[in-house]
């Protein structure tokens, strides 16, 4: 199986985080703030084994997930025409995933901060990406916005992920307020990117039924 250098990256990079979790798990307390409420306000504990070691578990399947997508969709060549977008896109994710989890052993390891308002940043980086990747991505069955309008009509995946595109990215910015003011920050991440995505599925099926009238 061909490896591509973004997913060798990525690959290095989960590697990395289980050398990490290895490096501060005798650090930890028994017990491992794992959860926060919109609040910033600790809620769940888990034991130390797996506040160390569940982030570099999950990236390492998500990677896995995200090597195999462009392998079995059956549309795969279309992948191939954006590939480079899709692998900047795992790897931006694998940093957001590699970066919540810096903020949780931070946390553990004694300092103390508003995990929700440090959150904010890395979600505005994540939106813009998906919102780039969007932008770019030829339809397919396993990447992008799939309803079953997009998948049906090549006109309406276009327009559709052109929309998304812009949303995502004015969702980015939106959450970036979350920094600025920490009391509302989930808010700004939240609500923007759901209202969006509630958004481009209403209008994939509004420019779908417009299509089958010209047709």
């Amino acid at each position: 199986m061909k490896i591509h250098k973004g997913e060798a990256i990525s690959l290095i990079l989960t590697i990395l985080l289980f050398g990490v979790a290895w490096y501060f798990y005798p650090q930890l307390p028994e017990r491992v703030a794992s959860h926060w409420n919109m609040k910033g306000e600790v809620d769940g504990y888990m034991g130390r084994f797996w506040g160390a070691f569940l982030f570099p578990f999950i990236v390492m399947g998500m990677l896995l997930v995200f090597l195999l997508i462009p392998r079995i969709d059956p549309k795969k060549q279309n992948i191939e025409k954006f590939r480079a977008h899709f692998d900047h896109f795992v790897l931006s994710f694998l940093l957001f995933m590699s970066y919540v989890y810096g903020l949780t052993l931070a946390w553990n390891l004694g300092s103390q901060f508003n995990i929700t308002q440090w959150l904010s940043p890395a979600f505005d980086v994540l939106f813009y990406r998906i919102g780039v990747l969007i932008g770019h991505a030829e339809q397919n069955w396993m990447i992008g916005i799939r309803t079953p309008w997009t998948l049906s009509s090549s006109v309406v995946w276009q327009k559709t992920h052109r929309l998304g595109a812009k949303l995502f990215k004015v969702s980015a910015f939106i959450a970036l307020l979350g920094f600025v003011l920490p009391d509302c920050a989930m808010w700004f991440v939240l609500i923007p990117v759901l209202v969006s995505s509630l958004w481009v599925c209403i209008y994939s099926y509004l420019e779908y039924k417009k299509d089958r009238k010209n047709v």
